[in-house]
């Protein structure tokens, strides 16, 4: 080897070790941006104490009451539907356009809701209690007089109160809760829509003894609404002092945080089994008494089902949403309750022709149990992907997709029911359409996270900008 190329040989290294430290040094750069980044978006975390007010619990309060009284309105009907046809004298899927109404009104008034919410949850407790008051009175006047065109006109005016406090619930925990409460606020107040939905199944059969009581049915269930639609005057509509980080900083424009989300892949893997699952539930809930009835169950058994689907539901998400608000688990339990929902609807498929209780009943809860854990962590998940997007703008647009899904679901089902069947007009065709589109959704949320796919990427977005606050040290004050 010559001099020469000895010389080149020893300057190589020196120059690797150069460009190596220039790698190095532009990564070390790179990261302390990102650091600057991260900490301006907290802005005065750690300078500043933020806090929660006790007066929150009266709010969230109220979005319970109005949505278990605007889901017992849905469902008035629909638990009775066979005395409530023979009253009205109309046939039974007259009666679930009650329930098909009530679900397309939703989606006509989305717009509107999403306008409102942007400007806090106050005016829209106002909007839908105003709705619902007047809604049930009407609907009273027209079952009274046994005139079924006024009842479906009172009927969508209540469907249009609806989305003013279903999809209120993560606009609210934004604006009131810290990281640490946020799940279980909005758990409990996203959760009381179908816990009205239970009660109405329950208790409206037990009203409704004969046709002749269904008038008494729906006044019952008027002056139940006028007495939850009274304290919305009183709720605060917002604290003195923002809770978190992420909730002093300005929301974004309402246009641009829907742009947002149609460039969103993580926001798509949700929204679609959000939007699926929600219809089936809206749809199951509206027909079970249908599903049950051809096969000598009773409405009260119906009923009863119904609510057990419901209330095991409320159950589980009064354990899961308190360990999510801890650990912020919010793919894995996605991932490992999507596939129970999709078995679910499937083994409901051979429930019925057993004529037994324990069949129908035990996979009502498993699907209550997996569906009602899933909403609140879908729904606060959606918050923490589609970040700095105003919070209220997913719910809406995810419970939108559900409403409209129940409603054609509705009409589906209903047109598959085997009017010369063996039994007669039986259901199954409709249940096998049910666990068929439940069962070919599974795998697309199952992509979350993969980044073979492209579906990688941040998925706490809002929960590290509050992470200054929650892990500096910096405390959490208490104030009424």
């Amino acid at each position: 080897m010559d001099a020469g190329t000895s010389q080149i040989d020893n300057k190589r290294p020196l120059e690797s070790r150069d460009t190596s430290r220039t790698v190095e040094s532009s990564a070390n750069v790179e990261s302390l941006e990102r650091r600057d980044s991260e900490a301006e978006l907290r802005g005065h975390d750690e300078a500043r104490q933020f806090r929660v007010y006790k007066r929150r619990w009266f709010g969230l309060f109220q979005l319970v009451l109005l949505n278990i009284v605007v889901s017992w309105d849905w469902l008035t009907f629909s638990a009775s539907s066979k005395t409530s046809s023979e009253y009205f004298g109309v046939t039974e899927t007259a009666i679930n356009w009650l329930s098909t109404g009530f679900l397309f009104a939703f989606v006509a008034i989305s717009p509107l809701v999403l306008w409102t919410l942007h400007f806090g949850p106050k005016p829209a407790i106002l909007a839908a209690s105003g709705l619902i008051l007047i809604g049930n009175w009407i609907r009273y006047a027209g079952a009274r007089s046994n005139t079924f065109g006024v009842v479906m006109f009172g009927q969508i005016l209540i469907g249009l109160a609806q989305p003013f406090v279903l999809t209120a619930p993560t606009r609210y925990s934004d604006l009131w809760f810290t990281d640490r409460g946020r799940i279980s606020a909005t758990a409990v107040a996203s959760l009381a829509n179908p816990l009205g939905g239970a009660l109405g199944q329950l208790i409206g059969p037990l009203w409704a003894t004969s046709r002749e009581k269904v008038p008494d049915m729906v006044l019952y269930t008027a002056i139940i609404a006028s007495i939850a639609a009274i304290p919305s005057l009183f709720v605060p509509a917002a604290p003195p002092t923002p809770p978190s980080a992420s909730s002093s900083l300005p929301k974004t424009p309402l246009l641009q945080s829907v742009r947002s989300l149609w460039t969103n892949k993580s926001f798509w893997l949700i929204f679609i089994p959000f939007s699926v699952y929600v219809g089936f539930f809206n749809a199951l809930s509206s027909v079970l008494n249908q599903v049950l009835f051809p096969y000598g169950y009773s409405e009260d058994q119906a009923g009863i089902g119904g609510a057990l689907l419901i209330v095991v539901g409320l159950l589980s998400s009064a354990i899961v949403s308190p360990i999510i608000d801890r650990n912020h688990a919010y793919q894995l339990i996605i991932k490992l309750l999507v596939p129970i929902i999709g078995l679910s609807y499937l083994c409901f498929v051979f429930a019925p022709p057993t004529k037994g209780l324990p069949a129908p009943y035990i996979i009502l809860a498993i699907l209550g149990a997996s569906s009602f854990s899933l909403v609140p962590v879908a729904l606060e998940y959606l918050v923490e992907v589609t970040w700095p997007a105003s919070p209220e703008v997913s719910s809406v647009v995810n419970w939108t997709g559900g409403q409209l899904l129940g409603a054609i679901f509705i009409i589906i089902m209903g047109a598959l029911k085997d009017e010369h069947g063996e039994p007669k007009n039986n259901m199954q065709r409709a249940l096998v359409f049910e666990a068929i589109i439940a069962l070919a959704i599974v795998p697309i949320p199952l992509l979350l996270g993969v980044k073979k796919f492209g579906f990688g990427g941040e998925d706490r977005k809002r929960y590290l900008v509050d992470g200054g606050e929650t892990r500096s040290g910096a405390t959490e004050a208490e104030t009424r």
